[in-house]
């Protein structure tokens, strides 16, 4: 099996307006498509960032809460890259967006933060 890249994260969010209108309005995701799944009582929401298609954010009826704390075994958390780690979470506070402190990757020597998406998904800004 030779993988080529990644070609999608999947996400399940328990309110669809509210997770659609982070991950665009304050995360800045294009919509790709929108779809309206009625035999699921289920959308699907494909996004995408700088022309790259990234996620797939979905609903369904009262779907199961997610363990994020503690951290439990599977996915752990998406990361995004920014150029500027300071000027992305200011922006992010200024859209009512809290992140942790500011760390350091102990072997990159590259800054860190932490946020959550409305579900508790913990998301990753990471300065490269």
């Amino acid at each position: 099996m030779l993988l080529t890249s990644l070609h999608h994260i999947a996400i399940i969010c328990s309110d669809y307006e509210r997770s659609k209108k982070f991950y665009t309005e304050i995360l800045g995701f294009t919509i790709v498509r929108e779809v309206y799944r009625k035999e699921r009582r289920s959308y699907k929401l494909d996004l995408a960032l700088n022309n790259d298609y990234l996620i797939e954010l979905f609903s369904f009826p009262d779907p199961p809460a997610r363990v994020s704390r503690p951290e439990a075994t599977g996915l752990r958390h998406i990361a995004f890259q920014v150029t500027d780690l300071e000027a992305a979470k200011k922006e992010l506070e200024e859209k009512g967006v809290t992140s942790e402190p500011t760390r350091t990757d102990e072997f990159t020597g590259k800054k860190f933060t932490f946020f959550s998406d409305p579900d508790g998904l913990p998301i990753e800004l990471y300065e490269g």
